[in-house]
């Protein structure tokens, strides 16, 4: 019998990492999930806490959105600032990195000399928010930074330094660079710690993507490295419930987000302006002050009131199950050698041996990219893509994300708590049966 309480499993002790961890999971148990990175998965105990705070919620709401939900979403952003290590008053609650990015991107004051900077490898729709800004006025300018890979550390950080340097700068020029902690695709830990502080160096200011940092990079330590802003999914590595991330903004910064996305009732007005309401904009809804909340009547004028606050709580039992477990190092040790162990294994079973993106290992944690054994021309790119989905997870019940990379094919495997060795293995037959399939259909066409 699965016991899916917190209460309970405090009696207990944690299974072995592997497949003795699939009891704690919601999976169907003909799916294989190598994955997690995507989309994350909440344990059971979490997804029996939401459903409690769920009924809580409805049973009354008034209580709920007045009284029920301030003091549970200033225990989440305590907890959660004191594991990136930073001041509570600097954190608060969205729903997604991209909703935090864009929230910073947004609240700039940008001029027609400004430049944004991305990357080749930046998440596709954070590219095209800064592509959009860039497109209207007053059209700051838009700078691309090209990693190409295998690369070391060292090497991106002189490379990015260069990058700035050549850059087109006047006085009173902005330059914001958003930087991925660990790039999605393909999936690569970036030193960006090292590249916030050239940032510094430079006249730059840092926006850090770390979607995937939360749960799975250790030592995040924010008031050491002190990004000027960041922003991470709590849904993804952390098993809190989609969708749920965590906003950083040092005090030093507050003053420059003027507004939260969609702009809070607790919004002053510049000439009202008497010190920083960050925290109050992102989770005002209906206050008991005024003084709190300008102009706030029984309206839910913020545009908050409705969403969803239960994936926000979720990270209470998300952090209390993954100290049953071990806590984060026991949990990240396992992932990062399993994932090693995965790719090598796999890149045999493919027959890539020796082609990977990061040779050493130094730039990977919990996920790892292995090439496939499809050829670089294999047109057109976007079915290739499509028939990878249908024939994985419609007709296999196991996916990775296939995409395209530097002349070759690769695939993105997560290695999580419940999986074992022979998960990998087993994805490696599947994939040789799924490229040669794929080759000689699109050959046919």
């Amino acid at each position: 019998m699965v016991i899916t309480g917190l209460d309970a499993l405090r009696a207990m002790s944690p299974p072995e990492f592997g497949h003795a961890m699939l009891q704690y999971f919601a999976f169907d148990p003909a799916y294989t999930n190598i994955n997690h990175g995507a989309y994350g998965c909440p344990p059971l105990p979490v997804i029996a806490a939401c459903r409690a705070l769920d009924s809580e919620a409805e049973a009354n709401p008034d209580r709920w959105m007045r009284f029920g939900y301030p003091p549970r979403l200033a225990d989440v952003r305590q907890r959660i600032a004191a594991m990136i290590g930073a001041k509570t008053e600097e954190c608060v609650m969205i729903p997604n990195a991209s909703h935090g990015i864009s929230t910073v991107l947004r609240n700039i004051e940008w001029q027609k000399d400004d430049i944004i900077i991305t990357f080749n490898t930046t998440y596709n729709s954070i590219a095209r928010t800064a592509q959009y800004l860039s497109d209207v006025p007053p059209h700051p300018a838009m700078s691309e930074f090209t990693l190409k890979f295998p690369t070391a550390p060292a090497e991106i950080v002189d490379e990015f330094r260069a990058h700035l340097r050549s850059l087109p700068r006047g006085n009173g020029q902005k330059v914001v660079a958003i930087i991925d902690s660990i790039i999605s695709l393909p999936a690569v830990l970036l030193p960006w710690k090292e590249m916030v502080q050239v940032c510094k160096e430079e006249g730059v200011m840092s926006l850090i993507d770390a979607a995937h940092s939360i749960g799975q990079e250790p030592n995040l330590d924010l008031s050491k490295a002190q990004p000027d802003f960041w922003v991470s999914n709590c849904h993804k590595w952390l098993y809190a419930k989609r969708s749920c991330a965590v906003l950083y903004v040092p005090l030093r910064n507050q003053h420059l987000i003027k507004s939260s996305f969609p702009t809070a009732a607790a919004y002053p007005s510049p000439a009202d302006v008497t010190g920083s309401n960050f925290v109050e904009q992102f989770e005002c809804v209906h206050p008991n002050s005024k003084d709190t909340c300008p102009r706030a009547d029984d309206s839910p004028g913020s545009g908050i009131a409705t969403i969803d606050f239960v994936p926000y709580f979720s990270v209470a039992p998300a952090l209390d199950f993954r100290h049953w477990l071990g806590g984060e190092e026991k949990i990240n040790a396992y992932c990062r050698q399993l994932a090693r162990q995965g790719g090598k294994r796999l890149a045999q079973i493919l027959g890539t041996t020796g082609t990977v993106t990061d040779p050493t290992g130094e730039m990977t944690l919990n996920m790892f990219n292995v090439l496939l054994p499809l050829p670089a021309s294999l047109e057109p790119k976007a079915a290739v893509v499509q028939k990878t989905r249908e024939k994985l997870i419609l007709e296999r019940n196991m996916f990775a994300p296939v995409f395209f990379f530097q002349d070759g094919w690769w695939a993105r495997c997560s290695a999580q708590v419940w999986n074992e060795l022979s998960d990998f293995e087993k994805f490696g037959e599947i994939l040789l049966e799924v490229c040669a399939e794929i080759e000689r259909e699109l050959r046919a066409e």
